[in-house]
């Protein structure tokens, strides 16, 4: 077993180096964030900031510590699929109760346009304008595949590496939000307890029986980008809404089987999520607790026979010590909410979709500079560690005010204008939809 990783590990051959796993640290609440101290609704939501915090350090740790500290590098859980299992909690809690509070189709997906592409965009142009220095990843194909895949950010669900590592985990969450979308819209999107136990037997039954992606090659890039595009424009202009997006949802969900690099994983991803919305349902009184129980136990068994395994953060005791965590972790912040909350933790989330993108192409550029730095003394670590770890968050601040946040600020004027012409033709069904 390696247990390897880092700022170099990507997610290459038998990927032996997941364990450099990072969370999608998605901004998932369409409100706006709150620091301590604040009221109203956002105060209410600022746990979610803090959690996202927590979440995104936990990254950042996990791809600094092995080239920067790695003696402090513990081995007994796995930081990076932490931090994915608690921010991947956080969407399934916030995004599809927010779809249905808006009742919106066409401004959730202008919404999340505007939140994800902006810097998405950006640090793909910065990745690849310094391939000079630091060439793109092995694991990127040199054809078109490449770019349709990013445009449709379903990287590892069609088997292709993102010019920056961490970008592999958005493919989930997009997948997340197509199936989201179309339980929405067919008015069958209260059922989450069920659903997060379908996925949970999905992954154990996945890991059992498909060893890899059985589908290979640059073609599901661009079959799915196609359908991508075609089914996204007939949900945002009204023709054929829900029939587009059901097929968006069968076709990310095909994709998730058959050609994304663990499929066990990705579905058991998709399980985490729903139990996250069905611990919302059983926050508002309506839905019960039991099936996150349930699934927590499926996405524990999922790995343990799987055919495609062999990578120390799936060996029983680190699995389960790392989903206990992220358990607690969530379950801590929810005993936490609507209380006031360490500010640095707050706006750490509040950064944390910048930070998760920005620090791992950064890191990388800085250990080019510094050279390797693994067997220095110390005290030289701990100190080439802070300071990349300053600047790491500076840039994060940066990216944040100067793309993200003027992006979602474009996204929701778009959304009200749009919205605003549009109104009613966009529901979903059922009584949710329609009291939307």
């Amino acid at each position: 077993m390696r247990r390897g990783g880092g700022i170099t590990g990507g997610r290459t051959g038998k990927l032996v180096r997941v364990s450099a796993a990072t969370a999608p640290l998605v901004p998932s609440d369409p409100g706006s964030p709150a620091g301590p101290g604040a009221s109203g609704p956002g105060a209410r939501l600022a746990w979610l900031d803090a959690l996202r915090g927590i979440g995104a350090m936990a990254v950042v740790a996990e791809h600094l510590l092995p080239w920067f500290l790695p003696d402090l590098r513990p081995f007994w859980f796995s930081l990076g699929v932490y931090g994915i299992l608690v921010f991947f909690l956080v969407s399934g809690y916030i995004i599809p109760t927010s779809l249905e509070r808006h009742g919106d189709v066409r401004a959730f997906w202008i919404s999340r346009f505007f939140r994800l592409y902006p810097l998405y965009l950006a640090v793909t142009a910065l990745v690849l304008a310094l391939a000079w220095w630091v060439p793109v990843r092995a694991e990127v194909p040199r054809d078109g595949s490449a770019v349709a895949a990013h445009a449709t950010m379903l990287l590892d669900v069609v088997g292709v590496g993102g010019v920056v590592d961490t970008m592999w985990t958005l493919s989930y969450e997009m997948v997340f939000y197509l199936v989201v979308t179309a339980l929405f819209l067919a008015g069958a999107h209260r059922g989450s307890g069920t659903l997060a136990m379908v996925f949970g037997v999905g992954a154990v039954v996945v890991g059992l029986v498909v060893g890899g992606p059985l589908l290979r090659g640059g073609w599901p890039a661009y079959v799915t980008a196609v359908v991508f595009v075609a089914g996204l424009a007939c949900v945002l202009w009204g023709r054929a809404r829900t029939a587009a997006a059901c097929v968006l949802a069968v076709t990310a969900l095909a994709a998730l089987v058959l050609s994304s690099r663990i499929p066990w994983l990705g579905v058991a991803v998709v399980a985490v999520m729903f139990a996250g919305t069905a611990i919302r349902r059983w926050e508002q009184g309506t839905g019960p607790l039991w099936p996150v129980a349930v699934t927590t136990a499926l996405v524990v068994l999922a790995p343990l026979q799987a055919i495609e395994t062999g990578w120390w953060w799936v060996e029983a005791d680190v699995w389960v010590t790392t989903i206990a965590l992220a358990g607690g972790t969530f379950a801590g912040g929810m005993a936490l909410r609507g209380r006031r909350l360490p500010r640095p933790l707050v706006w750490l989330g509040l950064v944390s979709y910048s930070l998760y993108l920005v620090h791992h192409p950064l890191l990388k550029y800085f250990t080019q500079l510094s050279g390797d730095l693994r067997d220095a003394e110390p005290a030289w670590q701990a100190a080439m560690a802070a300071l990349a770890l300053v600047l790491v968050l500076g840039a994060s601040a940066l990216a944040y005010h100067f793309v993200e946040r003027p992006g979602q600020a474009w996204g929701r004027r778009v959304a009200r204008a749009v919205s605003g012409a549009g109104r009613g033709g966009l529901r979903g069904g059922g009584p949710a939809g329609r009291a939307g």
